[in-house]
């Protein structure tokens, strides 16, 4: 399984029109940074927005064998991301 565009795949799955950028924080593939822009994130604060993806991900990050230790994220609609 290529973990990376798995993940992606996770996350523009739940939350449509979402733009996804992973960074390999260790260069294990096991500990990530993400800053995604979603039109979903409308409306929710941080601790929705975190549990959206969290939930997303799933058992990648949960269970002894899962393949993501650490997470990381940025989350940001559309406005706040050209804010910036």
């Amino acid at each position: 399984m290529d973990l990376e565009a798995e993940m992606i795949r996770r996350i523009e799955d739940a939350l449509p029109g979402a733009t996804v950028h992973l960074t390999d924080l260790t260069g294990t593939r096991d500990h990530w940074q993400a800053v995604i822009v979603a039109p979903g994130f409308e409306g929710m604060n941080r601790l929705k927005r975190q549990r959206a993806v969290f939930g997303a991900l799933g058992e990648l990050m949960h269970g002894a064998q899962a393949p993501i230790h650490a997470f990381t994220m940025q989350t940001k609609t559309p406005a706040e991301a050209a804010q910036e």
